[in-house]
């Protein structure tokens, strides 16, 4: 088995991404600019971090920790919409991980030794970030419900999977969505029509892959070799997720563009649909000023 860079190991790339990024960027735009700064393998990519669990990869598993480590020392924090940012003192000092791990461990025995009553040490290793329910990922309590919908999908049978694929697309706007994985159609699940401002229209050829672990970049060959001839656009939806080379290939120069959804955007997907996911919201609206000021 690959590899793969411990969570602190992460921490200084991840401040040297968002500084590139311009001090902000999406769960999914840090995790690639990541990826990017560390130079890491499709292997090491494909490593995940509990197989009867989910497609959650173990790099992403160990990012989702150094955020948090990187927040509660003051370096880092998100929004409600998965957006994470460098605070002021991310922006002008600099990183030292062993002292952020050294903060964050002192606080958090700080903080069980006062549930307790009495003195406690943390028990951290860097591949283990914590063994307590107390001290979780950042991203961890909100995108459970992620992690619960992908098992859902990848529990569900192949068919029953297209036809929910062929549903997801009609609510997106497509018409004529006809599923024909079943007729032997060369690797071709089915076919839709997306209608742009009601007067430019075009078809669209998608597959479904209801995995777990990492769609490689011969996958994204041989749907493209099945689209030769039918189509200039195609569309690939997995429970899963893309390795890097897939993600070339799928936008590579001179050969017709693949786009990707992968089982985090399905959920997402499924959430803003509102298909089989409810959302229950309290709002209440304050204004933060001295956010404004660090800005």
């Amino acid at each position: 088995m690959a590899e793969v860079p411990t969570f602190d190991q992460t921490m200084l790339p991840m401040i040297a991404a968002l500084r590139r990024l311009g001090g902000s960027a999406t769960i999914p735009e840090l995790y690639e600019a990541v990826v990017d700064e560390m130079k890491l393998t499709d292997e090491q990519l494909s490593v995940l971090h509990d197989p009867e669990r989910g497609d959650q990869t173990e790099a992403g598993y160990r990012m989702a920790w150094a955020r948090t480590y990187l927040k509660k020392a003051g370096f880092l924090s998100n929004s409600e919409r998965g957006v994470w940012a460098l605070t002021p003192q991310g922006r002008e000092e600099d990183v030292d991980p062993d002292k952020v791990l050294e903060h964050v461990r002192a606080e958090y025995a700080e903080k069980r030794a006062a549930n307790a009553g009495g003195s406690d040490t943390a028990s951290v290793t860097p591949n283990t970030p914590s063994a307590s329910p107390e001290l979780i990922p950042e991203d961890d309590a909100p995108a459970s419900w992620r992690q619960q919908l992908i098992r859902k999908l990848q529990s569900m049978s192949s068919d029953a999977f297209e036809r929910l694929s062929q549903r997801i697309l009609r609510e997106s706007g497509f018409i004529e969505v006809r599923v024909t994985g079943r007729s032997g159609d060369g690797g071709i699940d089915g076919i839709g029509i997306l209608r742009l401002q009601r007067v430019v229209s075009f078809q669209v050829l998608f597959q479904c892959k209801k995995w777990k672990g990492t769609v490689g970049a011969k996958e994204i060959r041989d749907f493209r070799g099945a689209m030769v001839g039918r189509s200039d656009k195609g569309l690939l939806l997995t429970t899963g997720s893309f390795t890097r080379g897939a993600q070339e290939e799928a936008t590579r120069d001179g050969a017709p563009p693949i786009d990707l959804i992968d089982g985090e955007r399905l959920a997402e997907l499924l959430k803003e649909l509102k298909l089989g996911v409810r959302t229950e919201m309290i709002e209440k609206v304050d204004v933060d000023e001295v956010w404004f000021d660090g800005i």
